[in-house]
């Protein structure tokens, strides 16, 4: 077992890990969706239209329990890379999870969900060109 200054020193130097890049993450939580065989993944850049994230990742389960895998395998790549989640939402359910990775948000949703809520149609407002309409 390990003393309790062990486990604090422990701590300690994973606070101190430096923070990944926006591409970093990107690239964790693609990679991590892709391991689990995540359908029609994409990824957004919002960076120009909010100032809560640069990046989301979309990402459709095949079933509750695909879409909770996806989300844990996520989870796992980022604490396993020094980068824990923020939060995470939705895991009971497992319709919509959302992994708040920072500058990279993560929502992977069942295809009827992710139907609904229309997350690639509504965060592309405003970013196509006003003379393409």
């Amino acid at each position: 077992m390990k003393s309790k200054e062990q486990k604090q020193q422990g701590e300690a130097e994973a606070d101190s890990s430096p923070a990944l890049s926006t591409d970093a993450l990107q690239a964790l939580a693609v990679g991590a969706l892709d391991d689990l065989k995540g359908v029609d993944v994409s990824v957004l850049d919002v960076k120009d239209l909010t100032s809560i994230t640069d990046r989301m990742v979309i990402v459709s389960g095949t079933s509750s329990r695909h879409v909770k895998s996806l989300a844990d395998n996520v989870v796992l790549r980022a604490k396993q890379a020094g980068n824990p989640p923020l939060g995470v939402e939705g895991e009971q359910t497992g319709e919509w999870v959302l992994i708040d990775l920072g500058d990279v948000i993560v929502h992977v949703m069942l295809p009827e969900t992710r139907e609904f809520y229309g997350l690639e149609k509504l965060w592309s407002v405003g970013s196509a060109n006003p003379g393409d309409a």
